[in-house]
């Protein structure tokens, strides 16, 4: 495909592979990978999160099979493809609405099964729905005189949207796993099957007997399927870059990794491109409230979050009895795959947060978590950033001790965060991290490890905290003098700031705060 040498439309919003091609949108050609897909298998499953181009990609297969040549003109498919046979096609979404209700569940799929008989003209007879699914498929099948594609965009909404309500959450799982059952025993009918959503649910709970279906969602050859990378921004959008900071853009937006290329969320790219403005467009869309509500429960340590090391079974272990913390913020998007390691018999992986939004924004909620008042962060950070470009480590103890200070002795006694000893390192931390910086944890040198180093403003950061209550006074700052931690960074030709935080349980505040700054 050419790319575009003048403007054309921003597809935002639009999840129609039609109108997007009629209407002269930016299009990146997703239709060779699809091809080697097809080509691959025949049933297949993807999980990206949400606002990744999931729907647009189901649209594409759905154009694809049913033979609509004159839409893939000057696309990779277009020469790929025998245009002479047309296949039928059922496409299911859950994608419309929220379903709070177990009884609201089966009446969707009624409507959904409905309305593809409709557009087919077939009339269904059996009684219960996963007949009717099956007697959709079967009759479809003989009419045409080719197997039926099945294509299920969102398959896991109707349980993500109850998530935080495990009953509710477990009966939708139920009708879910009533329906797809279907999909084993038509096989014979079956040309191709597609499912995508934003989590994976193990196969014993949802997908019992669908030991057919093949996991993409880890595939280098598929990692690019959904979301733009840095050569698309590049050549398909090459028009809207002038006047755009192309370093960054990639610091904000790109780093989205499933063991292959790294890609850029779509909707973040579309919306900087119309708007001019860099701004967390993705992560404001959707507040994680459950995931915050669940670290927060299991006092996760903050700092942790941007260096988690999770197997690859973990990563796929999801359900609604079974959460895991790894699973939950790689699955839905706010962590990626950093780099992996094969040992014998496991693949870990190391995560990381995509990109400079992600971790911005995601330390700014967990942040308002932290201190009870949805309020207070915002000031904190701007004058956190305010005293780093001034250079004032000093001030810094004023800023934090007054932040303590306000969290209300209420919160403290009804949270559970607040009652184990990473809570003031986890508070410290989010505040740098809610900035989008450049922050090592744990940073590894000859004699130790750093509890915390900000690279920013010129100047090196180095943060070592302690609770008075373990620990006698003075032992922050002298750590960082024994083990001379300022070595790493004096090469650096930055002023390094030594800072020894220390923190009392009993007074919920810092107890004291040495600074030495080395030229």
């Amino acid at each position: 495909m050419t790319p575009p040498t003048s403007k054309r439309r921003l597809p935002i919003g639009i999840q129609t592979f039609a109108k997007l091609r009629e209407d002269n949108c930016y299009y990146v050609d997703k239709t060779g990978l699809a091809i080697d897909l097809i080509e691959s298998g025949s049933a297949f499953f993807l999980s990206r999160p949400r606002r990744f181009g999931k729907s647009l990609l189901v649209d594409t297969l759905k154009e694809l099979f049913e033979g609509n040549q004159a839409l893939f003109t000057g696309l990779a498919a277009e020469t790929r493809w025998d245009w002479t046979r047309r296949y039928p096609v059922i496409r299911i979404s859950f994608g419309g609405g929220v379903l709070r209700q177990a009884e609201e569940l089966g009446p969707r799929i009624d409507d959904l099964l409905a309305v593809c008989a409709e557009q087919h003209g077939i009339t269904l007879t059996q009684h219960s729905r996963s007949g009717r699914f099956e007697e959709l498929v079967r009759l479809l099948h003989a009419r045409a005189g080719e197997r039926v594609v099945v294509l299920i965009d969102e398959y896991d909404k109707p349980i993500l949207d109850n998530i935080d309500q495990p009953k509710q959450a477990r009966e939708m799982r139920e009708g879910l796993k009533n329906l797809y059952s279907v999909l084993k025993d038509a096989d014979a009918h079956l040309k191709f099957v597609f499912l995508t959503g934003v989590s994976k649910f193990s196969k014993v709970s949802l997908f019992s007997g669908l030991n057919h279906l093949t996991d993409i969602t880890l595939d280098p050859e598929y990692s690019a399927l959904c979301g733009y990378t840095d050569d698309d921004l590049d050549t398909v959008f090459a028009p809207e870059l002038p006047g755009l900071d192309r370093d960054e853009i990639r610091r904000w937006y790109n780093g989205y990794n499933w063991l292959g290329e790294s890609v850029y969320n779509p909707f973040d790219v579309l919306l900087l491109f119309r708007k001019r403005r860099f701004k967390p467009y993705w992560f404001e869309t959707g507040t994680p409230t459950f995931l915050v509500r669940l670290l927060t429960e299991r006092r996760q340590f903050t700092p942790d979050l941007g260096r988690l090391v999770a197997p690859e079974t973990l990563l796929s272990t999801f359900d609604v009895d079974t959460i895991p913390t790894e699973a939950l913020m790689f699955q839905a998007g706010y962590l990626t795959i950093a780099s992996e390691r094969a040992r014998p018999g496991r693949t870990d992986f190391q995560l990381k947060y995509p990109n400079q939004e992600v971790q911005a924004s995601l330390n700014d909620v967990l942040l308002q978590s932290l201190s009870g008042d949805v309020s207070v962060p915002g000031r904190q950070i701007s004058r956190l950033w305010d005293l780093l470009e001034a250079g004032d480590p000093w001030a810094l103890r004023e800023l934090f001790h007054a932040f303590f200070a306000s969290i209300p002795n209420d919160w403290y006694r009804n949270s559970p965060i607040a009652q184990y000893e990473g809570y003031w390192a986890s508070i410290f931390y989010s505040h740098f991290a809610a900035l989008g910086l450049d922050i090592r944890v744990e940073d590894t040198t000859n004699k130790g490890r750093i509890d915390m180093t900000v690279l920013t403003c010129g100047a090196v950061w180095i943060f070592e905290f302690k609770v008075v209550e373990l620990v006698p006074e003075g032992r922050a700052i002298a750590q960082i003098r024994a083990k001379g931690y300022a070595e790493k960074y004096r090469d650096r030709g930055e002023p390094v700031h030594l800072i020894g935080v220390e923190f009392s349980r009993v007074e919920r505040n810092l107890v004291a705060f040495d600074v030495e700054t080395l030229s």
